[in-house]
């Protein structure tokens, strides 16, 4: 399985990015739970959201509630993170996850894209 993600880049305190994560692979099934962490400078990777394979089940960290919004499309093979409202504490690389299981640990996914970094300036 890879993971590829875009859509990062620098905005402006208040703006709004998306990111896109498409996987690939011929061991990558729809059904895998897809998430994003994010690790921001001397700062311990941390979760941000996860779907689950049919996108009924949400969960965000209580950071980025209310403000992102993650989603899928199994036929594109491919989540989103809207990010809106972004603030400067949202600064960090943004990495895409897959797995089986739904965890907000880190150490519970497998395969993990390369990241993509998202800059908020004050």
């Amino acid at each position: 399985v890879q993971l590829q993600a875009s859509g990062g880049g620098l905005v402006q305190a208040g703006g709004s990015l998306r990111l896109s994560c498409g996987a690939s692979g011929r061991t990558f099934s729809s059904s895998y739970v897809m998430g994003w962490f994010r690790q921001a400078p001397g700062k311990e990777r941390e979760f941000v959201a996860n779907i689950n394979w049919s996108g009924n089940s949400t969960y965000y960290a209580d950071s980025v509630k209310g403000r992102f919004t993650i989603s899928r499309d199994n036929a594109k093979k491919t989540v989103y993170l809207q990010m809106n409202t972004l603030t400067p504490e949202d600064t960090a690389v943004y990495y895409c996850v897959a797995d089986i299981v739904i965890s907000r640990t880190a150490s519970s996914y497998f395969w993990w894209g390369r990241g993509t970094q998202v800059t908020v300036s004050s």
